[in-house]
């Protein structure tokens, strides 16, 4: 099932001070990037946020999830979603450890 534009729109809203956050339309699912770093998953109206080290330690008790069959598992953020001065901390702390998307070769 194909994530809700509306669903997107409202996780992109919830981010602050994080840089330029846009969302990538991926095989009717998304990206989420932070001025160009993937960051994040929107996955069947999910949000799926690349695990790191010091957000997992800022989470605590961590829910992890795939997003996709085959995808390695991410942290699955559900109550705290609707949190937009944690779910941001928990970005601006995971954007730290997060390297930047490598340009893809034009064909």
């Amino acid at each position: 099932m194909a994530s809700d534009q509306n669903f997107v729109d409202f996780v992109i809203e919830q981010i602050q001070n994080v840089g330029k956050v846009t969302a990538k339309k991926m095989f009717g699912e998304y990206g989420i990037y932070a001025d160009e770093i993937l960051f994040a998953l929107v996955c069947n109206n999910k949000l799926f946020v690349k695990p790191t080290i010091s957000g997992r330690a800022f989470i605590g008790e961590v829910v992890e999830a795939s997003p996709y069959e085959g995808a390695k598992p991410s942290f699955l953020i559900e109550e705290k979603i609707e949190d937009s001065d944690w779910l941001s901390e928990l970005i601006r702390i995971s954007l730290t450890e997060l390297p930047p998307t490598k340009a893809r070769k034009k064909k």
